[in-house]
């Protein structure tokens, strides 16, 4: 579920309008103070994509208490201004009794409204991790802007809400999209990171819709630090194949020890075939505070699964807040 900056991957977001994406650029070029993208049409015609077809089992939240994982994360940090050509792209996955939101990069054309093609992303395609998923139609029309006071405002058509979940399910991609907007606004230099970004969402240019039938859109909204994933790998992406060593393992995570629990597992096709490495690996931030951790491996070629989580203090042996990737090491070559 994906140090960042890391390579593009992913498949990129559907077509935006060429003469909106012009204004946007122009703007941004006449940027003084950061203050981005005032007056850019909320109307954007694009074609719709046809609407995903939904697993039973990502649309509601599971029945049983929530996890012990559940809170843990109280806080959401912005993504930092960067000229990698990438676009962050939130997902949600299923991570023990819950649902969190991970976070995955996907390739950004130089032209594209970044919020746009990061939401249409988003709405419009799957993600890489097949952890990971999205209850979200692909929109018929789809804008952005962002006022002086650092208000996104996210105009979006109705057909974008077709799918019906539970609530639970429907305040998290709700998070999802305030999430995506505003890592997408952060990343692109067009928000000024140091004061509170709200994120206004219109339906058919009206506030007020009643989203997925669960969540009322009649203010603006911020990230809600609560539906972070606990645990979660940025760098290795899910499927990347790697010819140099070290395999470097970089992510978030937050644990009431300060540390996370790593192992790697050999792979027979695509079923786990037996553990080959563990170990554990520190957040320099400490116990029960959100910070990125990282470690370097270096096994022989072949397939293998990844697994990052944390360990029940009253339960030994019990994985908290999972996630996973599958790498394939190509060649023994160590830098």
């Amino acid at each position: 579920m994906p140090a960042f900056l890391p390579s593009p991957t992913g498949r990129p977001g559907v077509c935006a309008d060429a003469a909106s994406r012009q204004k946007l650029i122009l703007a941004r070029l006449g940027m003084a103070d950061k203050i981005a993208i005032m007056g850019l049409s909320l109307s954007l015609a694009l074609v719709g994509c046809a609407a995903k077809a939904q697993d039973q089992h990502d649309v509601s939240m599971p029945t049983s208490n929530a996890s012990i994982t559940s809170g843990m994360v109280t806080s959401a940090p912005l993504e930092t201004a960067t000229a990698s050509q990438t676009l962050p792209v939130y997902w949600l996955g299923h991570s023990n009794d819950d649902v969190f939101l991970y976070r995955e990069f996907v390739p950004a054309k130089i032209t594209d409204d970044p919020m746009v093609a990061a939401l249409r992303t988003m709405m419009g395609t799957e993600p890489r991790d097949p952890d990971y998923f999205s209850i979200w139609n692909s929109p018929s029309r789809l804008g952005a802007s962002i006022s002086a006071k650092n208000v996104i405002t996210i105009d979006v058509s109705a057909d974008a809400f077709g799918q019906k979940v539970d609530k639970g399910i429907a305040e998290r991609a709700i998070d999802q999209l305030v999430y995506t907007a505003t890592a997408a606004a952060a990343m692109a230099g067009l928000v000024d990171t140091t004061t509170s970004i709200q994120v206004s969402v219109l339906v058919d240019g009206h506030t007020g819709y009643d989203a997925f039938g669960h969540v009322v859109l009649d203010k603006p909204l911020t990230r809600d630090a609560a539906y972070v994933a606990p645990v979660w790998i940025i760098d290795p992406a899910d499927g990347s194949t790697y010819s140099a060593l070290p395999l470097k393992v970089t992510g978030r995570a937050v644990s009431t020890t300060g540390t996370v629990v790593w192992s790697l597992a050999h792979m027979d096709g695509d079923k786990v075939d037996g553990q080959y490495l563990s170990g554990t690996a520190s957040i320099p931030q400490g116990p029960n505070e959100l910070g990125e951790y990282g470690f370097n491996l270096v096994p022989p070629p072949g397939k293998y699964q990844l697994s990052v989580y944390i360990e029940d203090p009253m339960a030994p042996g019990k994985k908290i807040g999972i996630d996973t990737k599958t790498v394939t090491i190509a060649g023994p070559a160590v830098k």
